[in-house]
């Protein structure tokens, strides 16, 4: 699901991108690799995969941020750190970026070093967001990702929920969405994002399922 040296996390606020940003760092750490996670999300001052730092560091991802100085501000400033991603092909990479326009336009700048290296740029949905729950306004979303970062969208992710309310049938809704948007863009759907209590669950769907654990606080904890 996930071959690349570097996956680069996209979504709009709410989709989940973070959830699966850690969940993934934490995978590829587990199969034994060295893994940097780069917090580069700009944009959304709750949900960030840094809050997870002793987590991640104690499965032995090496966390690195935008604003490291100061975990709640809002700096548009990139740690050093990034170019050890881009430069050391013995890393696996997982980067999570802001989730528009805005947050993405941090990577522009290094999109001439992305392009040479094993990379892959992921756009997770989710259904019940109303910004991007038709097909349309999804694509139009992954359109200006891609126009802000000059990188192609490489693959789509299923991650609709809706926190402790999720269901196999949401599920299933954010697949056929996904489905779509695959269909009017050409991007493959790489797979579905579901805990791992629905996996046995969800076996009738075509692309494989990535299970996670939820690592991220619950909005009634914020």
């Amino acid at each position: 699901m996930f071959p690349h040296r570097i996956s680069i996390i996209t979504g709009h606020y709410g989709t989940g991108k973070t959830e699966l940003a850690v969940n993934l760092a934490l995978a590829l750490a587990a199969e034994g690799s060295q893994v940097m996670l780069a917090d580069l999300d700009i944009v959304n001052p709750y949900f960030r995969s840094r809050e997870r730092r002793p987590l991640l560091e104690q499965a032995g991802v090496r966390v690195i941020s935008s604003s490291q100085e100061c975990s709640d501000a809002d700096v548009p400033a990139l740690p050093a750190e990034l170019l050890t991603i881009l430069e050391n092909r013995e890393i696996r990479g997982v980067l999570d970026i802001g989730g528009d326009p805005v947050g993405a336009r941090v990577l522009a700048r290094f999109q001439p070093k992305i392009v040479l290296e094993d990379y892959q740029l992921i756009c997770v949905i989710n259904a019940n967001r109303p910004e991007v729950r038709a097909p349309e306004d999804a694509e139009s979303y992954l359109r200006a990702i891609e126009a802000t970062t000059g990188l192609a969208c490489t693959g789509l992710v299923n991650n609709t929920h809706l926190c402790g309310e999720t269901t196999p049938e949401q599920i299933r809704k954010g697949a056929a969405l996904a489905e779509e948007v695959s269909r009017r863009t050409g991007i493959p759907v790489l797979c579905h994002v579901a805990e791992e209590r629905f996996v046995p669950e969800l076996s009738d769907l075509r692309e494989p399922v990535f299970p996670i654990t939820i690592k991220m606080k619950k909005p009634w904890e914020l």
